[in-house]
């Protein structure tokens, strides 16, 4: 019989960034062709960086260049990419279909949320600022907002109290394996999002979530299976 945790519904939910909130890998993907061609390589294509963009930009350096994170011309190159992607940081980007309406259920079910994202503070920043979303979140705790990140569960931890809610009464929200981790050791609900930036070797049925959503709108179904009182509490 689950307990009292696992019977309480959420009373907010924090989201990923890249892959999971906001679809911004057209332009990482843009950032790292133009360091390609600068080096007199060609670009690749969309869907050969597509399934790296959630792990970062060492990921998305090693994908571009062939290179070990120890190869001394690795971290500048690795910088070039951030400047780049920097400059033009929200040309394509935009939220996931049916992201604004489920920030509206949320709100209109008192559901509190935020964004955990291991993507540093001088990105996240101008990011969000660039992006029009229908409801603020309570919250944003990027990559370098503590000492450690995901997979640490630190960030997630201190998401919920900023929140002013407990751990187990979140639902994380994320396409990665350590999204999932980090969820899991914080004692937090956590969901596997399918739409974001998953590769062909990822196995997301084997990093131990409460389940896997197809689509944002699908979070606010899943929600609804396993606590019934938010089918009846909103539109």
């Amino acid at each position: 019989m689950p307990d009292a945790n696992e019977r309480a519904a959420p009373r907010a939910v924090l989201f990923d960034l890249d892959g999971t909130l906001l679809d911004t890998a057209r332009d990482l993907a843009a950032a790292l062709n133009r360091v390609r061609v600068a080096e007199g390589l060609t670009t690749l294509p969309f869907t050969a960086i597509r399934p790296f963009v959630s792990h970062g930009s060492f990921a998305l350096t090693r994908l571009g260049f062939a290179l070990a994170d120890d190869d001394a011309a690795f971290e500048p190159l690795r910088l070039r990419l951030l400047d780049e992607y920097h400059a033009r940081i929200a040309v394509e980007t935009m939220p996931f279909d049916g992201i604004a309406q489920v920030l509206d259920w949320l709100h209109a079910r008192a559901l509190r949320w935020g964004i955990v994202t291991n993507k540093p503070g001088w990105l996240t920043t101008p990011l969000m600022a660039s992006i029009t979303l229908p409801r603020a979140p309570g919250c944003v705790i990027s990559g370098d907002t503590l000492p450690t990140r995901k997979p640490d569960p630190a960030p997630l931890l201190h998401a919920a109290a900023l929140l002013g809610v407990a751990p187990h009464e979140c639902v994380y929200v994320g396409d990665a394996e350590r999204d999932v981790e980090a969820g899991r050791r914080a004692a937090m609900h956590t969901l596997v999002a399918r739409y974001g930036y998953l590769g062909p070797d990822d196995t997301p049925a084997a990093w131990g979530a409460d389940g896997e959503i197809e689509s944002p709108l699908a979070l606010c179904a899943w929600l609804e299976r396993r606590w019934p009182e938010f089918a009846a509490s909103g539109p």
